[in-house]
């Protein structure tokens, strides 16, 4: 049975060619366009893996991390993020340290976040950064 992936992006573009990638690879894909309505839509789905954006409107992506992670302790989350560390603060450090299994800084290559996701669904993911 195909794993179920979660984007959670609020560039729809991104997360069109992000949905395109996974769905190629095999895996059943939902998305949402901010994390108030991403933690909705993985209330009703259970995703086994979160692909989530870092600053987003109406829920960022920290406060998504920590309320996926209450919720849903088993679910790996990927977080990502293109803006990189300001005045000491890095958004992707603190997301890894609240709950993210991996951390992503875009841009990337598909096929760097597949092998990723891959990683961590077969369980030999331990809290990494790529």
């Amino acid at each position: 049975m195909p794993k179920h992936i979660l984007i959670i992006e609020d560039d729809s573009d991104f997360r069109f060619m992000l949905r395109r990638a996974f769905e190629r690879a095999g895996y059943v894909v939902s998305e949402a366009a901010n994390g108030r309505f991403g933690l909705e839509v993985a209330a009703r789905s259970a995703p086994e893996l979160v692909v989530t954006d870092i600053f987003m409107p109406e829920l960022e992506g920290i406060e998504t991390i920590v309320k996926l992670r209450e919720a849903a302790p088993e679910t790996k989350i990927v977080a990502i993020s293109g803006r990189m560390a300001i005045a000491g603060y890095d958004a992707l450090e603190s997301a890894r340290k609240l709950g993210a299994d991996a951390v992503l800084r875009k841009p990337f290559m598909p096929r760097d976040l597949l092998r990723l996701v891959a990683e961590l669904l077969a369980g030999d993911g331990l809290r990494q950064s790529a």
